[in-house]
């Protein structure tokens, strides 16, 4: 038998422990190959339809960060994983050198063994990544709105790009495994499964500090939100301290709620509770750092995969203007009148039903818009809004130009009891009477309404005159439809090239919304997935390495009188705590990060975000159920 025979039958005959490494990794190679399909595809290296070369920058941009995230992400999981290996293969490496292995031997037998497994890895990804290629090319041609869909080609540069990146990554990390094999005496390698593990122990302080962290990233996530305060640091920091709370919650408030439980003695002394309880206070200290890293990664797919779904919703679109046609016209504009009968009949030969409302608006030295309240209130009539507004003389309106400054004109506290603007080089200074509910100008700087007489006291010089602008806004129900319309309308209303009018469809501006979400949700679902695939595979590790250990103990369990039943049920118990626990703070922290979302959007983004957890835990059960049953079985294998 050669050297590489040894190493080869070493890996079929773990395979057990072997398998959730080498599917996990299988699949992070097909995803990064994914990745590539689609980075080198004729049909997306220039322009999407629709969209412009801006677009097709963010989508090659964004394949390639997700591609260096899977890669570095699977070098640690490997890394990892291949550890948390080793340290269960002590006895069987002691057995080795006592046969007369070197140490050089032994760390070139690990090599061999994980280049081996990596491989293998490599080629299975890369050939389930062709088998569904042309399925992949056919959801992302749905996904990013490409009418004529993308055709399948053989992709030999992805191929290359996949095999050589993990390649060398699988070379580094049988490189670097190899080398953390540490020999020392022959007895302890041997005996290493015999040694008693330590009472773990815990700090008070580190409990509170890590409840108090997590609170504290919150608040800034919060404060991030409802203050407007859109600093990239202050988001960082809330991120942060919420990761570094977790870490501590686990490995040290995990420990006191477990010493809690075992001096509560009904709770303790009930049933198998004595024997779950005591066996979780030795487990916890092994599994902590895997519970963060899956409650972690986690979070981070809910929420990649929620925040997604949320902003693909019309609602998002419709916070930037509620029309789904404007018509900006110039006093200099001999086509106006044209123009606007045009959209008029091309809407109602669709079938569409529109409303129609204009206004010409004066600007403030600073740019802010002062509307009549004629105009204003035919642009809430179109917009459905009852009933109209009236203003007494020499007062004003406020605007929300913005759902901030619509919420702080809510509170009578906040809101000016006077403004004072410039108009044409005359200060002016009036009391507010009211604040508008309504978002009519979204995206202004400012806007006030006044009463129409007030607005005509106002003379526009002579020269402003000739330029002024006039804002035509239509209002469909049923706008996600007009697509075709807007296609024909603007093959009809060509672009000014002298500035004198412009045209423009919401239908539009949400295509390409969709593609930019399409081109998000395809980056972060492919990541997420990874993501929770490997924290599936964390937890398949720490059972299947703690297995052997596990069936003599419940051997000698079973010497006291339980029954096959009551060890289930112990097991059943434990399996449900590693499973779930990550899951539940997964979910909390996803949660609040949802709630902050809503904050920032006029929408309901509950339902999608309810979509994506489910999604997750239904899968984790089916997990779960799966993973108790064949463990249960290995487990209770030799059970009398």
């Amino acid at each position: 038998m050669t050297f590489r025979q040894f190493a080869f039958n070493n890996v079929i005959r773990n395979k057990r422990i072997y398998v959730a490494h080498f599917l996990s990794s299988s699949f992070s190679v097909m995803v990064f190959f994914v990745y590539a399909l689609l980075l080198f595809h004729p049909n997306l290296q220039g322009e999407l339809e629709s969209t412009s070369e801006t677009m097709s920058k963010l989508a090659q941009m964004g394949m390639n960060v997700s591609q260096y995230l899977i890669f570095i992400f699977s070098f640690f999981f490997c890394m990892y994983s291949v550890s948390a290996f080793l340290k269960t293969r002590k006895r069987e490496f002691g057995i080795l050198m006592v046969h007369g292995m070197s140490t050089k031997q032994l760390h070139r037998l690990v090599f061999v063994e994980n280049l081996m497994i990596g491989l293998a890895a490599i080629a299975t990804g890369i050939l389930t990544g062709l088998v569904f290629a042309k399925l992949t090319l056919l959801i992302s041609a749905k996904v990013l709105y490409i009418q004529n869909g993308l055709p399948f080609y053989l992709p030999w540069k992805a191929v290359a790009v996949t095999a050589l990146a993990y390649a060398v990554m699988f070379f580094l990390v049988s490189l670097f495994t190899s080398r953390t094999v540490k020999v020392t005496q022959l007895v302890e390698l041997i005996r290493s499964e015999e040694k008693p593990k330590p009472e773990p122990k815990a700090s008070l302080l580190l409990s509170i500090l890590g409840v108090s962290l997590i609170a504290l990233g919150y608040a800034c996530v919060f404060f991030f939100v409802l203050a407007r305060a859109f600093s990239l640091p202050l988001l960082v920091a809330g991120v942060g301290l919420t990761v570094l709370g977790t870490y501590f919650v686990f490995t040290q408030l995990s420990v006191y709620a477990i010493r809690w439980m075992r001096k509560k003695e009904s709770l303790f002394l009930k049933k198998t509770n004595l024997l779950t309880i005591s066996e979780l206070a030795y487990r916890m200290k092994d599994n902590a750092t895997m519970f963060f890293m899956i409650a972690i990664i986690s979070a981070v797919a809910f929420t990649g995969i929620g925040a997604c779904v949320a902003i693909a919703d019309p609602g998002l679109v419709e916070m930037e203007t509620p029309y789904a046609f404007t018509y900006f016209s110039n006093t200099m504009n001999d086509k106006e009148e044209e123009h606007i009968e045009l959209i008029q009949k091309r809407l109602k030969e669709a079938g569409f039903t529109s409303h129609m409302a204009s206004y010409m608006p004066k600007y403030m030295d600073d740019g802010g818009m002062l509307i009549k309240l004629s105009e204003y209130n035919a642009l809430i009539k179109a917009l459905g809004y009852e009933p109209e507004i009236s203003l007494d003389q020499d007062k004003v309106m406020l605007v929300p130009v913005n759902y901030y400054e619509r919420d702080q004109f809510k509170k009578p506290s906040v809101r000016p009891s006077e403004v004072s603007f410039g108009i044409y080089g005359k200060e002016q200074i009036m009391p507010v009477q009211m604040a508008s509910p309504y978002m009519v100008f979204p995206g202004m700087y400012k806007a006030f309404v006044v009463n129409d007489e007030v607005f005509d006291s106002f003379v526009v010089p002579k020269e402003e005159e000739e330029s002024r602008s006039k804002m035509f806004h239509f209002v469909v129900p049923e706008w996600e439809k007009t697509l075709p319309v807007t296609k024909q309308l603007f093959e009809e209303i060509p672009m000014s090239t002298e500035g004198g009018y412009y045209f423009s469809a919401l239908v539009e501006y949400w295509m390409l919304s969709k593609q930019q979400n399409g081109i998000l949700f395809i980056l972060s679902t492919l990541v997420g997935v990874v993501f929770f695939t490997f924290a599936a595979s964390f937890l398949y590790f720490r059972l299947y390495t703690d297995l052997d250990r596990d069936q003599k103990q419940f051997q000698l369990i079973s010497k006291v009188g339980l029954t096959r039943k009551e060890l289930k049920k112990i097991v059943s118990q434990q399996l449900r705590l590693m499973f779930f626990l990550p899951m539940v703070v997964a979910v909390i922290h996803s949660s609040v990060a949802f709630l902050a979302l809503q904050q920032l959007v006029d929408y309901s983004i509950l339902l999608g975000s309810i979509a994506v957890i489910a999604a997750f835990l239904i899968i984790q059960v089916l997990y779960y159920m799966m993973v108790r049953s064949r463990y249960t079985k290995r487990l209770l294998l030799h059970f009398m």
